[in-house]
């Protein structure tokens, strides 16, 4: 009942303007799904995120479905508007019906407070926003790119902030209108992991931020208990159970890794032994071992872009990635580093993506003299080898069906753990790395350069023919059986040295350089090689 005499209305209404929750219990109004237009009644957890409200400035809420958090905003926000003179209150929603259903809610419990408690006139009234005679608004808007930018807020609400479009670069022009004091609400359920509210709420929850993290899972509500959560989960997928219920980021998303492998990769993080290399971009966990085989692959940047050139050192024999890098310069100084790198484990394969900025990459190495770049077709590596070859064709095309393959090979390998991976970098691309149709693909101001890297890697160490970990170990195999043989090898006159050598037929030969003529029968590196005639071999 409310106070009849004036003195009791005054005290009333200052009671009311201390105390939101209060005023929300005894005057406000909501509208239930089935029960039509009654008082709202709020509940412990709905009283602990009020005061959340007043006491923190910045507040992200990491929710399940259906707790009626954008109801108590609503209600908050009435309260704000009417107790508090020329505030500010702008709501920012995922498309324009969920923005006018924010503002049906405001008019819902202002309909139920008495006349004699809202101080303030309603000047203005329409279906985004409301205004009063104090100077202050409410006003809900669908996403865009300047969507609130030129005002200055005293409290900003962003509802499904997971799902709202661009959030990323919209937040970036959201934050300085707070600047003058404003407050910040940011709610949502998961939507997987990575994105702007993501990275809100977990820099929250680890202190390095100065937003307060509020999670509410499905149980904190007082009506809703086991036999509940078995009925509601079982017309649900395990995406929709984590998504709607569970707060779960990394299962509720469409991350191209599901939740388990990638906190697998998140338990493997070592801090690397050693970082060199231009900005300390080589991160280094175990050196090179005398008789282990090494791959290098790499994906390669323009240097100057948003994309990094990224590579990674696959050890063959341990099955685990013994360094990377990633970094921005320009091809011809990362192929200068990969020299580096592939000098420093073995002379390690070296295998580049061949796309524009890898074909000058592989220039320089073929500059460099580099003993190990990788090619697909043997024929291909002996014709550079004698100079009418084309270094092009070196390193790993990356076209759609190519792409697709390496990744799922990646996919794979990582899922049943047949490699082992320390790199923190990794990690967080993994994270961001999702399916956007039928794609997989880094999020959208995220990078993917690391994955790709080591899907190239992955696709070489297990299953191109001569480089694979199979054909590592069949190698060692016939090496082993090899040395067992005690038959002299036969005696062989090399015309180049002119001396009369042992050659072992199972061990390679480096053969004599020269420059071969396709005219020219007669070219020497051809016709005079340690067995005889090579020219067949490009031809």
């Amino acid at each position: 009942m409310a106070p009849r005499n004036k003195q009791k209305q005054v005290k009333e209404i200052i009671k009311c303007g201390k105390d939101p929750i209060y005023f929300m219990n005894r005057y406000v109004k909501i509208q239930h799904p089935q029960r039509g237009t009654i008082d709202f009644k709020t509940y412990e957890f709905q009283d602990d995120c009020v005061n959340h409200f007043i006491n923190n400035r910045f507040n992200v809420i990491l929710k399940s479905r259906q707790l009626g958090l954008s109801t108590l905003a609503a209600a908050y926000a009435v309260w704000l508007a009417i107790f508090y003179k020329d505030k500010s209150i702008l709501v920012i929603a995922t498309k324009l019906s969920v923005a006018m259903n924010f503002i049906k809610k405001v008019k819902i419990a202002l309909r139920g407070v008495p006349k004699w408690l809202i101080l303030p006139e309603l000047t203005s009234n329409n279906k985004q926003s409301v205004e009063f005679s104090n100077g202050s608004t409410i006003k809900a808007v669908p996403t865009s790119d300047d969507a609130g930018r030129s005002e200055a807020l005293s409290l900003l609400v962003v509802d499904e902030a997971a799902f709202v479009r661009n959030f990323d670069e919209l937040w970036t022009g959201l934050y300085p209108t707070l600047s003058t004091g404003g407050r910040a609400i940011v709610l949502s359920t998961p939507n997987g992991v990575g994105g702007q509210y993501y990275d809100l709420y977990v820099k929250a929850e680890s202190g390095e931020s100065e937003f307060n993290p509020i999670k509410l899972m499905w149980d904190v509500h007082p009506e809703r208990d086991n036999e509940w959560f078995e009925k509601e989960t079982k017309n649900l997928t395990e995406k929709q159970i984590a998504q709607e219920l569970l707060c779960d980021f990394a299962a509720s998303g469409d991350t191209f890794l599901n939740a388990e492998d990638i906190e697998y990769l998140r338990t493997c993080v070592t801090r690397p032994l050693e970082k060199w290399g231009p900005e300390m971009g080589v991160w280094v966990w175990k050196y090179a071992l005398s008789e282990h085989k090494y791959i290098i692959s790499a994906d390669i940047a323009r240097g100057d872009g948003k994309d990094y050139s990224t590579f990674h050192v696959i050890d063959t024999i341990e099955s685990e990635i013994v360094a990377e890098y990633k970094g921005k310069i320009p091809p011809d100084q990362f192929a200068v580093l990969l020299n580096e790198a592939g000098m420093r484990y073995n002379k390690a394969v070296v295998c580049p993506e061949s796309n524009t900025y890898g074909y000058a990459v592989l220039m320089k190495l073929q500059e460099l003299r580099y003993p190990n770049i990788y090619f697909a077709k043997e024929k291909d590596k002996y014709a550079v080898l004698y100079g009418t070859g084309n270094i092009g064709k070196a390193g790993f095309s990356t076209q759609a069906s190519s792409r697709s393959k390496i990744l799922t090979k990646l996919e794979e390998v990582i899922r049943n753990k047949q490699i082992r991976i320390y790199s923190s970098r990794l990690y967080e691309e993994m994270k961001t790395f999702i399916w956007k149709g039928s794609k997989a693909q880094a999020m959208r101001d995220k990078n993917d350069d690391l994955v790709l890297a080591l899907a190239i890697g992955i696709w070489l160490y297990d299953t191109s023919q001569g480089y694979n970990k199979h054909s590592v170990d069949l190698n060692a195999a016939m090496l082993a059986g090899f040395a067992v043989n005690s038959t002299a090898p036969p005696k062989v006159l090399d015309p180049n040295l002119r001396t009369v050598t042992h050659v072992n037929p199972f061990k390679p030969v480096i053969l004599s350089s020269g420059e071969f003529d396709e005219n020219t029968k007669d070219n020497p590196t051809f016709a005079n090689g340690p067995f005889g005639d090579l020219s067949w071999l490009i031809k």
